[in-house]
């Protein structure tokens, strides 16, 4: 990562809560009713980082047909029903993090391809909506520009006031991580060992992390003056 740091953006689910495997078993279910079989590590595999007007662009290349316009809403419609009654808990060590970076003044933002009222409810059941108020939540979806594009952690930097190279985002997908490259900040990239590096990797200011407790003090080394010695609060 770069020194110098001033804003912290994260990515959403599979970084802050742990949404991944519920959205697996949702879209595993939806797309069955499609006429495609896929089991929830399939879906997981397939669409890990996608939004969902990205997710129908390969269903329908993998069915051979073009689907209703509605099938967008009705995915979304599927995982947040899935969500109220399963509501996804925090990511190991995403609440100590985020409670660290605040004790630091660090001033943090999420950048997602869910929609805004998604994260709303995530991080409702998450107990971490003090930490992200509804002006410091970017959806990529919303704006048009789902990940890889580098649209919304643009956006959220402009919106902090804070240029692309003292930003650093946290992601676990590859089309986010894409996506943080594209914008010229540095990454945390939370992947477990084992688990397949993108295509490109390595890339400049990127490290991988196998848990959130190793971010924190990574990120701690690599602020800007300003913000550890308390002078930009």
């Amino acid at each position: 990562m770069r020194p110098g740091l001033e804003l912290v953006i994260f990515d959403c689910d599979g970084v802050l809560v742990d949404s991944e495997r519920i959205g697996a078993e949702a879209t595993s279910a939806f797309v069955s009713k499609l006429g495609l079989a896929m089991t929830p590590q399939e879906a997981h595999d397939a669409f890990l980082g996608l939004a969902s007007p990205q997710v129908v662009e390969i269903l329908q290349e993998k069915l051979g047909r073009k689907l209703a316009p509605e099938t967008i809403r009705a995915r979304d419609q599927a995982l947040e029903d899935r969500m109220h009654l399963t509501p996804p808990p925090p990511i190991p060590g995403a609440l100590d993090l985020l409670a660290g970076l605040q004790a630091l003044k660090v001033p943090m933002r999420v950048g997602s391809n869910s929609l805004p009222h998604e994260m709303e409810m995530k991080f409702r059941h998450a107990d971490m909506e003090r930490y992200f108020p509804p002006g410091n939540i970017h959806s990529a979806t919303a704006l048009g520009h789902p990940k890889p594009s580098p649209f919304v952690y643009e956006q959220a930097a402009r919106a902090a006031g804070v240029p692309p190279e003292r930003c650093v985002v946290i992601e676990d997908s590859d089309a986010g991580a894409e996506a943080a490259l594209k914008a010229g900040m540095s990454c945390l990239l939370l992947r477990p060992e084992g688990r397949k590096l993108p295509p490109w990797w390595p890339a400049p200011h990127f490290q991988r992390i196998s848990s959130l407790s190793e971010a924190l003090p990574l990120i701690r080394a690599r602020l800007a003056p300003e913000i550890s010695s308390g002078k930009l609060n």
